[in-house]
């Protein structure tokens, strides 16, 4: 049902993660690819061969996106044009909690974490947009949120604050680009086990976590690829301004009762 054949992605923070699964799903139907972390790392050259396997053409970029400095977006921005200049897919995936207590946060710490989650993905969407309206593209956006843009997590107020942002950002962009034949839409992941999320390998804290997600499930990333396939695809050219929560229902449930056995 679903094809990105012709079509090149940019997929921020794509060597683990959601990223990651988000690049191989698209590979998987059609898709060339620019991966992008921090460094040229190990993860990077396994997510380039796996999307390699499924018959993608694939580039790796580097860039910081915590860096402060006004050349970091723009540069990863001219790079991926040079590597595919028909890029017509921006995923804003790359992220990360940089918390600490509410009472201890640092104004450096703070400003990293805005500058990641949301400085970097409004001002690479700007500079993707400038460049489809002036070649008349009928451009892709994809934010990755959170359930923690909806729902509050003790101490991590700052990721929390980026994500609420994040949601916000999907909804304001899409309505200034929609009518620039421009669609922007968000998938908020609720938790999932990638490296990030290896607090809750401790057994007693992944089954308190399958406990209070409605379908019972504390999954893999791969869970995310799909909806951001979608979200991309042909078969949503009347979907602006969404947020699609991968979440097993989280996010629509109060939390149950606390069994005995909960940690």
């Amino acid at each position: 049902m679903f094809d990105l054949k012709g079509r090149t992605a940019l997929v921020t923070g794509s060597t683990s993660g959601v990223g990651r699964a988000i690049a191989r799903a698209y590979a998987e139907v059609g898709a060339d690819l620019v991966i992008h972390g921090r460094e040229h790392s190990s993860g990077a050259e396994e997510a380039i061969e796996e999307c390699r396997a499924r018959g993608a053409d694939v580039r790796f970029l580097a860039a910081d996106l915590t860096d402060p400095t006004d050349g970091v977006v723009p540069q990863l921005f001219a790079d991926a044009i040079a590597a595919f200049p028909n890029v017509d897919i921006l995923v804003n995936n790359a992220g990360h909690a940089i918390d600490l207590p509410f009472e201890e946060m640092t104004l450096d710490l703070f400003e990293r974490t805005q500058r990641l989650n949301v400085t970097a993905p409004y001002f690479l969407t700007q500079l993707f947009a400038r460049r489809w309206i002036d070649n008349g593209v009928a451009g892709r956006v994809v934010m990755t949120g959170s359930i923690n843009g909806r729902l509050a997590e003790t101490g991590s107020t700052a990721y929390d604050v980026s994500k609420g942002a994040v949601e916000m950002m999907v909804k304001t962009l899409a309505v200034a680009l929609a009518p620039r034949n421009i669609r922007v839409n968000g998938l908020a992941p609720g938790i999932v086990r990638t490296a990030a999320t290896t607090f809750f390998k401790e057994p007693s804290q992944a089954r308190w976590m399958e406990y209070h997600t409605p379908n019972g499930q504390f999954p893999d990333a791969d869970v995310c690829g799909g909806g951001a396939v979608y979200l991309v695809s042909d078969e949503a050219e009347h979907v602006h301004g969404h947020m699609l929560m991968i979440d097993g229902g989280m996010a629509a449930w109060q939390q149950p009762a606390r069994p005995a056995w909960s940690p």
